[in-house]
């Protein structure tokens, strides 16, 4: 009786193994229990037994299931994707990544029944995977070499257990419509902090989550540059779209509008991090991209962003003035917000009343009154700025100027005793002369408000671990804009490593700004009264000394902070 029964008990490997006349069904079941007392797999039991070697049952679980056998003995640890899988898992699972081709990933196991564990990691890698039988020994040593390496997301960040996502703004959700989706979708709710704290490890600047008809993506914009880390199952997305509206207060019924809302990761008693979300209605689902906004970003200091020491000088006289118009250009991403806070972050102390109007108010900052633009509920920029005018203000900040009564209102506070700082999207420092023109702005109110133009442009820099000298022709570098003056073979000209190297991201690793710092000066405010072009004004400001973007660039080319194609993509000729 006891014989008939034993079958029915054993499963997976044990099974396996009995089938294939390895171990008879009395030994299988006695090593099946005594793992299961003692807490471990079956196969590190039978391992242990010396029943059968590591090497024997790695065979037959290949052949019985149609896996490749691997020698662990051969992997070279040095492309090992040791981060793929995160290293709790990894060990919980006994599934160790091998390599990742295209969106397979392949992965070492000693048991191929353990299809849970495959699920669990496939949820995680969001990757089809590709299983590699190995032996169970080598495995174990593997894996605990990896996971001692492994530099996860929780331990770089030093955060408690529990992850706190504070809500905030908006309307909150019904108290059990929150709970139910935390208690109902737990996976999912893991899966999104995974998902932000990587982020954060990485560097990333945005989030994309991208619906698409056979596949959902999640990619992260890291060094300005959109790389795809995961594909998790497609029938996720409605619930990780959920769950992101209900942490970030926006109505999760509304499907058919974009929405923008915020949401906070505490990290630490010391350290939160904000998101900006946007959702966005597309023919296959909701596509949600967030913004990383750290504060730590305005407190890096003005030497930190690259200006050059004259550049520097020029924009700090700028903005110590009582009073005057400082404008910050660029395209989308340039790093005008950092810039700016970073001027608010110099000119905040106990003596001044500064005010800030912006859409929305990116990084919050202990002593500055931050108001967030609603055009909907008539609170525009010109309205915020009429009323900043009544509350005895010294420094003004607009986060951008759209229109003519902006500018109006700006030029008008710079003019009576104000200073005032904001963006405008323009290509260069001398066009946003001739733009505030277009825009209907006076030529005399041009000239006497704006004291100090900023264009600035965000590159690449390249990996101080990896990278690497390289020669080019002379008439190579003159055509990009170098001068017979500065090839005198007083510096070395750098570019990114093939494949890059385990510190950065393709052979580069961060960003340094590129600037065009444009004093107005009154021969340019001369022109500017007998409507010169951007063409004029660009002319005198090269009489006068200043660097263009790409002059700038090629600077940072010889001081070996980027590349000659990094310049070139983000400076125009």
């Amino acid at each position: 009786m006891v014989a008939a029964t034993l079958p029915s008990k054993l499963g997976g490997l044990a099974r396996t193994l009995v089938q294939e006349k390895l171990l008879s069904e009395d030994e299988a079941s006695a090593i099946q229990s005594l793992a299961n007392s003692q807490h471990l797999p079956f196969i590190t039991q039978l391992i242990q037994s010396k029943k059968l070697s590591a090497m024997k049952i790695a065979e037959t679980a290949a052949n019985a299931f149609g896996f490749p056998l691997f020698d662990l003995n051969a992997l070279n640890p040095d492309y090992l994707p040791t981060k793929t899988i995160d290293a709790k898992l990894m060990q919980s699972s006994r599934v160790m990544a091998l390599q990742s081709r295209g969106n397979t990933l392949f992965v070492a196991l000693s048991d191929p029944t353990n299809l849970h564990a495959l699920d669990d990691v496939q949820f995680q890698v969001g990757m089809a995977l590709s299983p590699v039988v190995v032996e169970d020994d080598k495995l174990s040593r593997w894996i605990d070499k990896v996971a001692e390496a492994s530099d996860t997301s929780l331990k770089s960040l030093d955060i408690d257990d529990d992850i706190n996502l504070d809500m905030e703004g908006g309307d909150q959700p019904a108290e059990a419509e929150v709970s139910n989706i935390e208690i109902d979708d737990a996976p999912v709710v893991k899966y999104l902090q995974k998902i932000l704290l990587d982020a954060i490890n990485m560097g990333a600047s945005d989030l994309h989550f991208e619906p698409y008809e056979k596949f959902y993506r999640i990619r992260y914009r890291v060094d300005g540059v959109l790389k795809e880390i995961a594909q998790p199952p497609l029938a996720i997305k409605e619930k990780l779209a959920s769950r992101i509206k209900v942490i970030s207060n926006l109505d999760i019924a509304e499907k058919r509008i974009p929405q923008d809302g915020r949401m906070k990761l505490t990290l630490s008693k010391t350290r939160s991090i904000d998101f900006r979300v946007s959702t966005l209605p597309m023919v296959n689902g909701e596509k949600i991209v967030m913004r990383i906004l750290d504060p730590s970003s305005a407190q890096l200091g003005i030497e930190a962003l690259g200006y050059e020491p004259e550049q520097k000088e020029a924009l700090l006289n700028a903005v110590s003035r009582p009073y005057g118009l400082v404008l910050v250009t660029g395209p989308t991403g340039s790093g005008k917000t950092v810039s700016l806070y970073t001027c608010l972050n110099i000119l905040n102390n106990p003596g001044v009343n500064i005010s800030t109007a912006e859409d929305p108010a990116e990084i919050p900052l202990a002593g500055i009154n931050q108001v967030n633009v609603n055009d909907k509920q008539g609170l525009t920029f010109a309205a915020a700025l009429k009323s900043f005018l009544r509350q005895d203000p010294d420094i003004i900040m607009i986060g951008e100027i759209r229109d003519l009564e902006t500018a109006d209102m700006a030029i008008k506070a710079a003019s009576t005793g104000h200073m005032v700082l904001s963006t405008l999207h323009t290509n260069d420092a001398p066009s946003t002369l001739t733009r505030l023109l277009n825009m209907g702005v006076a030529p005399f109110n041009i000239a006497s408000a704006v004291s100090l133009i900023t264009a600035q442009r965000l590159a690449r820099r390249l990996c101080k671990s990896c990278k690497q000298p390289i020669d080019l022709p002379k008439e190579a570098l003159l055509s990009v804009g170098f001068e017979e003056a500065d090839l005198d073979g007083s510096w070395q000209l750098y570019g990114p490593k093939e494949g890059g190297c385990d510190m950065c991201n393709g052979g580069y690793k961060g960003r340094v700004g590129i600037y065009q710092v444009m004093p107005v000066s009154d021969a340019m405010s001369r022109l500017i009264m007998k409507n010169g072009t951007a063409h004029d004004i660009a002319d005198q400001a090269r009489k006068e000394g200043i660097r263009d973007l790409r002059q700038s660039g090629l600077l940072k080319i010889k001081q070996g902070h980027t590349s000659i194609e990094e310049v070139l993509s983000v400076t125009n000729e």
